[in-house]
């Protein structure tokens, strides 16, 4: 049996709507206009989507579960935010709903290194560069 195209369009539409609804619930946490961190049955919920079919179509139009594209983000996030070295690491943490030890074990797992390694490397390479751009 073949499937028909529109259920092919239907997936990218929902994937594109979920990466979407991602973003604007994103920087609404960074804004601090939200302060809960959705789950995926909350994005399911905005598209108007079982959640189970919601988690199946993300992963048949990208190959990848929502959830690979929360965390990719937050993670985007979190690295810019270390890069202001004026914000103290717990603040990054609470903005983005987490309390301080489980971000360092969050933020280590997805990148090898705890946030102020990150942080301390980010500014380390800054200061080669400029060594390098001054000679």
């Amino acid at each position: 049996m073949k499937i028909p195209q529109k259920f092919f369009a239907r997936q990218h539409e929902i994937a594109a709507d979920y990466l979407i609804e991602l973003d604007k619930h994103l920087a609404d946490i960074v804004s601090g206009r939200a302060t809960e961190m959705f789950e995926v049955r909350d994005f399911a919920e905005i598209l108007h989507v079982h959640p189970t079919h919601f988690s199946n179509t993300i992963k048949a139009a990208t190959g990848h579960s929502p959830c690979f594209f929360f965390e990719e983000r937050l993670m985007e996030i979190s690295k810019s935010m270390l890069q202001n070295i004026s914000t103290p690491i717990s603040e990054i943490a609470r903005v983005l709903t987490y309390d301080p030890s489980n971000f360092t074990k969050f933020f280590k797992h997805f990148s090898g290194q705890t946030p102020k390694q990150y942080r301390e490397a980010y500014f380390q390479s800054l200061a080669e560069k400029k060594e390098i751009f001054t000679i």
